[in-house]
């Protein structure tokens, strides 16, 4: 497990941190852009997540139990969750996710290597575990940014979320019972700095270019595609830009297009 990348995690939470620290109980209600969740439920889910992740670093018997649950009613699961963790005091809230938060990291840190664990969707080896950790913080953070009317300037971390979107590629087909396309792709990102992230053959005729940051708002779906700057080359990769996810589990809504009724 790379200190870098656990130490890119604990960054990206504790930016996340800040924006919640100080908010006074009437701030955690605020509505976020996710139907029907608040700031609390942002946080909650992520507490909620971690402790999940736990489980399946610390005891993967118990946590197959779990999935079966969840995979019962996936979305509900989910939303039972960020309820009920919504409901606790802000401060109680804030104090599990700091909590969880550090025991995952620690255990990830602890983790044998070669190490998989289970998850919702494929197994996870502790780097893309944390890797999804990584991108899932940076995205519900999207939605507290958003909800309190906060900018985060784009960081060098979103090199996490864009290499978790582009290796989900396949998972967006099969979560929607479609067969991925045989050829790769080619990913051509602009970094937050102004360098590229590439990815895939550079010869490959399915291209997708444009920011860094509008690809990883896209495949978290905090974005609608028309509300960004990529730009598809080829069938097959214009069809992936409307399909796009880089996380686990049932296929969401995604954003509507912005100025949409």
């Amino acid at each position: 497990m790379s200190d870098a990348l656990l130490a890119d995690l604990r960054e990206e939470s504790e930016e996340l941190d800040r924006l919640v620290a100080d908010l006074r109980p009437d701030g955690w209600a605020t509505p976020t852009p996710a139907p029907r969740w608040t700031v609390a439920h942002q946080i909650a889910h992520l507490a909620w997540t971690d402790d999940a992740a736990l489980l399946a670093v610390t005891d993967p018997d118990g946590f197959a139990a779990h999935a079966a649950q969840a995979l019962k009613d996936p979305d509900g699961f989910v939303d039972e969750g960020a309820g009920a963790g919504a409901a606790a005091p802000p401060a109680e809230l804030l104090a599990r996710w700091r909590d969880g938060r550090t025991r995952l990291a620690d255990a990830l840190a602890a983790a044998p290597a070669g190490a998989r664990f289970p998850w919702y969707g494929p197994p996870m080896s502790a780097t893309s575990m944390a890797t999804a950790r990584l991108m899932e913080t940076w995205a519900h953070g999207q939605d507290v940014a958003d909800a309190l009317g906060a900018v985060r300037p784009p960081t060098a971390r979103l090199r996490h979320v864009a290499w978790i979107g582009v290796r989900a590629r396949d998972y967006a087909y099969a979560v929607r019972g479609l067969t991925p396309p045989a050829e790769p792709f080619r990913v051509e990102l602009t970094a937050p700095d102004g360098s590229p992230w590439t990815y895939g053959p550079e010869d490959a005729t399915q291209r997708i270019t444009g920011p860094a940051l509008d690809f990883c708002l896209l495949v978290t779906q905090r974005a609608h595609r028309d509300d960004t700057a990529l730009r598809a080359e080829g069938a097959h990769a214009s069809a992936w830009l409307d399909i796009a996810q880089a996380f686990a589990g049932p296929a969401g809504p995604g954003r509507a297009p912005k100025g949409a009724a």
